[in-house]
């Protein structure tokens, strides 16, 4: 079989010759007239005007946003895409030319083969055109092999340019998800954020609102309070209602006092009379810082040192007493702890009894109040007390001490020695002392713990009861009521 290939005419064209002389001074192709012998006879010059300055500022314009424009992720993505599609179809167009490619070495090896056989047959001028036609032929054959290796190269090329762009598409995908996760999360944290401010301003509005119309009804209370006021009082008459206001408390204040002087003076005289029968009565200011002493008023009274005594404390209605244990003296210094009560003696003597009883309660003494304020103002205070017994016995040593009374603990020294140092419990024992003597009312007795007692004599009366008011109320801060003995009966 032979194979026809269609046959191609190549259609000729005239190409007329041009001079030598022409110039190209624009980028138009230039007018001129040509003469006989293709000589330029008159060239038309036209003066070249450039693009107006209003283009070229546009055109300008342009390429600055193409260069100030930045592609986005996505965008960058998509062209990897499109160039990726691209590589593949060069990579399917270098498959497509891999079989004309082996056509053509077979047609060319049987055209070789053709002419070898028929440079056998012919000779003379006929065998020098076979014998150029063959090396045309392997001529062609080099070429093919060249545009084989070249295909092979670009082939080479396109697939590793597939490569990069299949992974740079990879990677661009990858970075968009990241990308379009961070803006996901940056796009709801920013929601909560402003969800958050919105709720914020809401509720300070409402706030703002609510006390914005709380005050406005408060100014206008207090305006219509102002306006009522005025208009019900002038202020010469408030002046005056308040100076009647202040003589009616002084008056009121004064009938108070008389009152109160009256009805002592009655119970004195009442107690007075029923004095007259009695072998025994009370003296002394019955108030705090004094001592109360027990007297015979007759002379067929018993020697008081021959008598039983015992001192008890009534409550406000009278209606129960309470023994003072230790107080069986003929003497006794009344005690903070029996402020506003009635104190009663009970004297015993060959079988009788008598009992004697304060005309009124007992009466706190001036200026202590304050004392004990400032005495508290310091976290400790110490006094300058002497020893008068220690542990029931009579001490010899009349040198001074310091009893220092803090908010957790007492403490007695004298120098750098301490006798006792103990913090506050229910064992601890602190009030006047009961056991008579001219100095009772500047004694107190202390039980520091069991087996371990003193008798303290201070300076004054007002020290010794400040002392006792100053250590019960940091006793009560540390849950302790200090007490004498069978004092706790007073809770």
């Amino acid at each position: 079989m032979t194979r026809v290939s269609p046959e191609c005419r190549d259609q000729e064209q005239e190409v007329l010759p041009v001079s030598v002389n022409v110039s190209f001074v624009s980028n138009q192709f230039p007018k001129y007239k040509l003469g006989p012998d293709n000589e330029i006879l008159d060239e038309v010059k036209e003066d070249f005007k450039g693009p107006s300055l209003k283009e070229v500022v546009v055109e300008e314009t342009n390429q600055l946003t193409e260069q100030h424009k930045r592609l986005s992720v996505r965008d960058l993505a998509s062209k990897f895409d499109k160039n990726l599609s691209a590589a593949a179809k060069l990579s399917e167009e270098a498959k497509l030319r891999e079989v004309p490619s082996l056509e053509g070495h077979v047609l060319l090896k049987k055209l070789r083969d053709a002419l070898e056989c028929l440079k056998g047959r012919l000779a003379g001028r006929n065998k020098e055109d076979v014998e150029k036609a063959i090396s045309m032929v392997e001529a062609l054959a080099v070429k093919l092999t060249q545009k084989e290796g070249e295909l092979i190269q670009e082939k080479f090329e396109v697939k590793k340019l597939a490569n990069f762009l299949k992974q740079a598409s990879e990677d661009a995908k990858k970075l968009v998800n990241q990308e379009k996760s961070f803006a996901c999360a940056e796009i709801e944290s920013a929601r909560a954020v402003v969800q958050r401010i919105g709720e914020a301003l809401d509720e300070q509005e409402k706030t703002s609102q609510t006390s914005g119309k709380q005050e406005m009804e408060e100014l206008i209370e207090e305006v219509q309070e102002a306006r009522r006021i005025k208009l019900l009082h002038q202020p010469r008459k408030v002046m005056d209602m308040e100076h009647e206001l202040r003589e009616l408390r002084i008056q009121i204040r004064e009938k108070c006092k008389i009152s109160f002087d009256i009805r002592k003076e009655l119970a004195m005289s009442k107690m007075a009379e029923e004095n007259k029968s009695r072998l025994y009565e009370l003296s002394g200011p019955e108030r705090l810082g004094s001592i109360l002493r027990i007297q015979p008023c007759l002379d067929e009274a018993t020697d008081l040192s021959k008598c039983s005594i015992q001192w008890y404390r009534l409550s406000s209605e009278c209606s129960r007493r309470e023994a003072i244990l230790g107080a069986n003296k003929f003497v006794y210094a009344p005690e903070p702890i029996d402020v506003g009560r009635v104190l009663q003696a009970d004297i015993i003597s060959t079988g009788q009894k008598e009992s004697i009883t304060t005309n009124g309660p007992i009466d706190k003494a001036a200026e202590l109040g304050n004392y004990v304020e400032t005495l508290s103002r310091k976290s400790n205070y110490e006094f300058s007390v002497v020893i008068s017994q220690m542990n029931g016995r009579n001490y010899s040593s009349h040198s001074a001490h310091l009893f220092q009374v803090g908010k957790t603990r007492m403490k007695l020294s004298r120098g750098w020695i301490t006798k006792a140092r103990e913090s506050y419990s229910k064992s601890m024992q602190f009030c006047g002392f009961r056991g008579g003597g001219n100095s009772a009312a500047k004694s107190l007795f202390w039980q520091a713990r069991k087996g371990q007692s003193f008798v303290l004599v201070f300076e004054s009366e007002r020290e010794r009861n400040g002392a006792l008011i100053l250590a019960r109320k940091y006793a009560l801060d540390c849950n302790v009521f200090l007490g004498g003995p069978d004092d706790d009966a007073l809770l």
